[in-house]
């Protein structure tokens, strides 16, 4: 496969699964701000830091508010991170890639740009914006439903799911950061009712509030969270998921091309510090400190996939 094919087809997905995560983490901030008695401006610069949008935020904009940074993030086209702006990479990406993908995936890539431009184009309405939130993840999920639906298990849906899981480590990492360490007030919040409501917050946001209910019951600790979202194989947004899928695909490309490179090492070494640890090692480490680690070691992995598989020639 040409480097620019595999380059499309892994950006396609990254940019689809940050549209959903950017959508996710508005949803954090939305629910985190009921909590708060006084001012909710902490929660949406939280959020900003979480997209990585701060520094650029601050740049255009003199205060921060919810409307603003909800503005920004959904459909300001001078943010390259916004959903607006990462949506109509996807569908450049999925026309430079076409006849490597399916009808049908193609179909629903250009049906959520078209909708998604259709329902940007207004200034959002509070109100509206659970509903808008709601639709951007229907939309992803339809895609990855017609990409696991109708596409050969080849080099092309290994890079499709390469880029899905890389960029979803990434939001996980980061959403379990900001709540950790800039959204608790005080450590005098830990375990206090207010730090069980985020978590609480912090779950629905990655569509695993039941899920951890199921494996947890209801008791709703920092330590369970965090093994549940870090170390829990079986959970589909959580680290170990996500490094497990990796590696996997890794696997299905040195197979398929016969060719071992430094990112099949990179990926399998994170695997195993995940398998290596306990949620009581991380804390005593530092939740922060682990997560940074790691957020830092999951984009030197996408560089050096970039440069195993010539993503720019």
């Amino acid at each position: 496969m040409l480097g620019k094919t595999a380059n499309g087809l892994f950006w396609l997905f990254r940019n689809i699964e940050r549209s959903e995560n950017t959508a996710r983490m508005l949803d954090t901030g939305l629910r985190i701000a009921l909590t708060r008695s006084s001012g909710d401006e902490e929660e949406w610069v939280s959020v900003l830091a979480t997209a990585g949008a701060l520094r650029s935020f601050k740049e255009s904009h003199s205060a921060v508010t919810g409307a603003a940074v909800i503005d920004f993030l959904l459909r300001d086209k001078t943010n390259s991170a916004s959903v607006i702006s990462v949506m109509q990479s996807a569908r450049n990406n999925a026309r430079t890639v076409r006849t490597a993908l399916t009808r049908e995936v193609w179909e629903t890539v250009n049906e959520a740009w078209m909708e998604l431009e259709a329902a940007l184009k207004p200034a959002i309405k509070q109100r509206e914006l659970p509903a808008l939130l709601e639709s951007i993840r229907q939309q992803s999920a339809r895609i990855r439903g017609a990409l696991h639906g109708t596409m050969l298990r080849n080099d092309m849906y290994n890079f499709c799911r390469l880029g899905t899981f890389i960029e979803r480590a990434d939001a996980t990492a980061r959403i379990l950061d900001v709540k950790y360490y800039v959204l608790l007030p005080s450590v005098s919040y830990v375990g206090s009712s207010l730090d069980n409501v985020q978590w609480e917050s912090i779950l629905r946001s990655v569509s695993a509030h039941r899920s951890y209910r199921w494996a947890y019951d209801d008791d709703y600790q920092a330590s369970t969270i965090a093994d549940f979202l870090i170390l829990n194989s079986r959970m589909p947004r959580s680290l170990a998921f996500c490094y497990n899928k990796i590696t996997s695909n890794l696997g299905y490309l040195e197979g398929d091309y016969g060719a071992r490179h430094p990112c099949h090492e990179h990926a399998e070494a994170i695997l195993a510090r995940l398998k290596g640890k306990d949620v009581e090692e991380i804390f005593d480490q530092g939740l922060h400190q682990f997560i940074q680690d790691f957020v830092r070691d999951n984009n030197r992995l996408g560089l050096l996939i970039d440069e195993a598989y010539r993503f720019n020639s």
